[in-house]
């Protein structure tokens, strides 16, 4: 029968520090809770005065979890301390760390002023564990299980000092499904040993646990814990040596994706009858699903052409047949969903299914974000292509890769793969998207059109006549509006492009072109302080947004947005064609 330690323990439930507490609590099975494995901890606090933890988990063989007394190891929480002494050649080859022959989780080193944490390797290893490190001030060790990938396993500090006091907190925690399935393949159960030091308030009823005496000792012949209460400058002074099974051998309960329930599927879902699916059976995703993807950088979350958005890993499994429908739904069979990948990825999938009613409720022609930005990227592309005909036209030449940093060629036979900045501008942009997110995108949209090399556009205004310590100080939007503004004039006008090169200064190329004014809301949106709601506003109205949907969010305000820029560049680029031709005529 497993122990009942806080019924056991001597002094009652409700007086106990938090921290004591927690040590006496047997783990749960939640596999995502992060499990406390090792801790090497001091701090002074008004309530508890020096509280102090030194703790290790061994790992148990299950037939040996019973009568384990208090460990040795109790006392300073370390595996090993000091080194071997070394008297001649092959006098520590019977060095064997342990924790009273057991083995352990995390090996914790120390000499009483230097101390070093690690995962121990057995575990690392036999779970197939990555590690790497946060350095500066935290100098913390981090294990990653990269086959899935699931971060963050187990993780601690590696080191720390002590000279009158500790120069740091340690603590090593590791997850519960990884902590319980190495344990399960050991046949082994979790043991804390650990040392507990608090100054407690004096109170009635620790006085009656007391006797009357000034110390109490409770040390039962066998048992798994010596408890020490006495009295200290006025306080009550707690000490505790321990050794508590906290973890069974038992796995966290595995959830799979068989036998789940999708939204317009009548039956619960099995992988061999997702599998016999060889047509119908579409679920429907809320494109927040990509979200996880998108946001870290070990997966592949570019979008597809055409649509697509297939998120994969390291070449180790893919989703296939996700296709974007509408502005925010993602389209996909049911077999391709349930093909080889973690079942994890299924589950999160499922988190973001969406109700059939739901489906129909919204616009299945709605331009989705990566649909938006794949329209940029062609205006882009077509822009560098009519600047440097432009250019050719009037003695400034240039080749398409030194005006635009994006290739044609290269996104024709990649796509977006040397260009992250693009799948950036194309992630997930939900209706509700906070302010902050709304002009995180609006500067990565001017940062992406922004691409466009303003020397280009620079020399282009001073061959036509533009003087140059003004043209020298322009940005982007005004020069673009600068070369907008002469191809104008040119319009309605008997005269060959060739006439924009001059040696005069040509009138009214410097005046606001409302078909540029997109350009310039972007960039107020750019710099605009996330916390004035005013300023963010103005620039929305002036250009006829309706600011009354804000409360519902930002989406609708980053379509108007992404919509304007666009018509922007695609009449910068009718004006230049009707100049000097189509590049591909």
């Amino acid at each position: 029968m497993p122990i009942n330690y806080l019924a056991e323990f001597p002094i009652p439930s409700r007086l106990l520090p938090a921290k004591l507490r927690a040590l006496l609590h047997p783990i749960g099975f939640d596999p995502d809770q992060p499990v406390e494995v090792a801790s090497w901890f001091e701090e002074e606090t008004p309530k508890l005065a020096l509280e102090c933890v030194h703790m290790l988990t061994a790992v148990v063989p299950e037939d040996k979890a019973e009568g384990l007394g208090v460990l040795n190891e109790a006392v300073e929480g370390l595996v090993a301390s000091s080194v071997p002494v070394v008297g001649a050649k092959g006098s520590s080859n019977k060095f064997d760390p342990s924790v009273s022959s057991y083995d352990y989780i995390v090996a914790a080193w120390g000499d009483g002023s230097r101390f070093s944490f690690n995962l121990a390797e057995k575990v690392w290893m036999a779970l197939g564990l990555s590690a790497r490190c946060v350095g500066n001030e935290q100098q913390r060790l981090v294990y990653d299980d990269l086959s899935l990938p699931v971060f963050e396993v187990a993780q601690g500090e590696i080191s720390a000092q002590y000279h009158f006091e500790s120069s740091r907190n340690v603590n090593w925690g590791m997850r519960n499904e990884y902590l319980r399935r190495y344990l399960w393949m050991r046949g082994a159960v979790g043991a804390r040993a650990f040392y507990y030091q608090a100054s407690l308030a004096d109170s009635p009823e620790l006085r009656e646990l007391m006797n009357g005496q000034d110390h109490f000792l409770a040390e039962p012949e066998g048992g798994w814990y010596q408890v020490d209460l006495r009295e200290n400058e006025g306080r009550l002074l707690l000490q505790v040596w321990a050794t508590v099974v906290a973890l069974s051998c038992e796995q966290t309960p595995e959830r799979g994706a068989d036998g789940l329930r999708w939204p317009g599927i009548e039956n619960p879902v099995t992988h061999a009858w997702a599998n016999a699916q060889l047509h119908g059976s579409i679920v429907y995703l809320d494109d927040r699903f990509l979200e996880r993807y998108e946001q870290n950088e070990h997966f592949d979350s570019m979008p597809g052409r055409r649509g697509s958005c297939n998120p994969s890993y390291g070449g180790q499994w893919a989703f296939s047949g996700c296709e974007r429908i509408g502005r925010n739904l993602i389209r996909v069979p049911i077999r391709e969903l349930y093909k080889p990948k973690p079942d994890r990825e299924i589950l999160h999938a499922h988190r973001h299914a969406v109700a059939p009613w739901r489906v129909e409720a919204v616009d299945h022609a709605e331009e989705h974000i990566a649909s938006k930005t794949a329209r940029l990227v062609e205006q882009l592309l077509d822009l560098a292509d009519n600047l440097v005909q432009l250019g050719a036209t009037v003695g400034v030449q240039a080749n398409v890769d030194d005006v635009l940093k994006f290739s044609r060629g290269e996104i024709t036979a990649n796509w977006w793969h040397r260009y992250p900045q693009l799948s950036r501008l194309a992630q997930v942009a939900p209706l509700e998207m906070s302010q902050q997110a709304f002009l995180s995108r609006c500067k990565v949209l001017h940062e992406t059109w922004q691409s466009i090399s303003a020397a280009h556009l620079k020399r282009l205004l001073k061959a036509a006549g533009c003087p140059a310590k003004e043209v020298d100080g322009l940005a982007s939007a005004k020069l673009l509006q600068g070369v907008l503004n002469l191809l104008e004039r040119l319009e309605g006008e008997p005269k060959d492009v060739t006439a924009l090169r001059s040696a005069e200064e040509p009138t009214s190329w410097k005046d606001k072109n409302e078909r540029l004014a997109p350009l310039f809301l972007n960039n107020d949106l750019r710099i605009a302080d996330a916390h004035e709601l005013g300023g963010n506003v103005g620039p929305l109205q002036a250009m006829g947004f309706d600011t009354g949907s804000l409360g519902q969010g930002y989406g609708k305000a980053l379509d108007f947005v992404f919509d304007s820029v666009i018509r922007a560049f695609e009449a910068l680029n009718t004006t230049l064609r009707g100049a000097v031709g189509s590049p591909s005529e």
